[in-house]
């Protein structure tokens, strides 16, 4: 089969690989959408897991059952299924501690793209197939359901990290797509006031529409400076953090009220050390608490995420700003997170014949 991958380092290119091979509880899937993500940049040109060898890229996306193992009883061939980028090994010691991400080891449960071929080939190999993949629920739309795999979950765990409560004010570093579903997340949860913190004219539309009450310029001076004007000094009570990078911790807990509580969902791709500043830590007793996590993965989360979409509580149409047609243009979609221009939010690859427009 084909595979769109990562040769080395700084590296990328097309190779030819044997289709994957299954166990008894695995599935063989094929895709129907595939978004790239700006992990797969880190991963390559920075380097932050280190290197991989002819691996094939990608963890979003939705796609179309080809083959089951013997011990599969919910799905069957041409179910169309959601894809969640992490998808533990749910029999684990550690799934069972309540941290299924972390399956076998740290960060574990992120197979696709990080310990095994991704989700951009013909094919790919999906292991416990009954806990991790979802049947897509009539009346939503597979490509903007690849949005349920990544950007949702991470957006929405930040949210739990930070433990928003009805009422909060809160700060949300990082208006791309994941941020934006932080905002989303916090509204829904009841925060009162949402600061975002960008600049890109379609994110800062995005944000508003996704319920920032505030948006906030970096290019303006310091994050923080800007918050404790806007909140008379006080600070807010919850910061999540979605984009920037070792250095962005010190905005954060300047910005937090003691008590308060910071959730990290960046994937932070430089530096050894995450500073923080001494005195408005309350020199270590500020009970400013710091939490970062991957999100959980699995079926139960990918059903009940959907259910926002089925029901309406959640446009995800917000976030696709690029299309494409045609599995060929997989390399096309990952540039653009690697360049990054002005107007983009997320692209997304139609694979599927039959949802392509005409």
């Amino acid at each position: 089969m084909k595979g769109f991958a990562m040769l080395g380092i700084g590296k990328t290119g097309w190779i030819e690989k044997p289709e994957p091979e299954i166990g008894p509880l695995d599935a063989l899937v094929k895709p129907i959408a595939l978004a790239p993500c700006s992990s797969d940049v880190h991963t390559v040109w920075e380097g932050a897991i280190g290197d991989r060898k002819d691996m094939i890229l990608g963890h979003e996306a939705t796609g179309e059952v080809v083959k089951v193992g013997e011990l599969v009883k919910e799905l069957k061939p041409g179910d169309r299924v959601l894809v969640p980028a992490i998808t533990p090994d749910w029999s684990s010691l550690e799934a069972q501690a309540g941290y299924p991400m972390h399956s076998s080891g740290m960060l574990a449960g992120w197979k696709f793209s990080n310990f095994k071929d991704g989700v951009f080939g013909e094919l790919f190999h999906v292991n416990d197939a009954d806990a991790n993949l979802a049947l897509i629920p009539e009346g939503v739309d597979p490509v903007l359901a690849t949005m349920l795999s990544d950007m949702v979950p991470t957006g929405f765990h930040g949210v739990e990290l930070a433990d928003v409560q009805f009422g909060d004010e809160v700060l949300v570093i990082g208006i791309g797509p994941v941020g934006l579903m932080a905002v989303a997340g916090a509204n829904l949860r009841g925060a009162s006031r949402i600061y975002a913190v960008g600049t890109r004219p379609n994110s800062v539309e995005a944000a508003k529409f996704y319920g920032a009450t505030d948006i906030i310029s970096y290019k303006e001076g310091s994050i923080s400076e800007q918050i404790l004007e806007l909140t008379k000094g006080q600070g807010v009570d919850r910061v999540i953090i979605a984009g920037g990078n070792v250095d962005t911790f010190e905005e954060a807990v300047k910005a937090l009220k003691p008590g308060g509580r910071i959730g990290n969902i960046n994937y932070l791709d430089g530096g050894d050390y995450i500073k923080i500043p001494r005195v408005e830590w309350g020199v270590g007793m500020g009970h400013k608490a710091i939490v970062g996590g991957l999100t959980p993965g699995g079926r139960l989360r990918m059903e009940k995420l959907a259910k926002l979409v089925s029901t309406g509580k959640l446009d995800l149409s917000k976030l696709i700003t690029h299309r494409f047609e045609g599995f060929e243009h997989v390399e096309e979609a990952l540039m653009l997170m690697k360049d990054k221009p002005r107007d983009l939010i997320k692209p997304v690859v139609v694979v599927a014949e039959d949802l392509m427009e005409k």
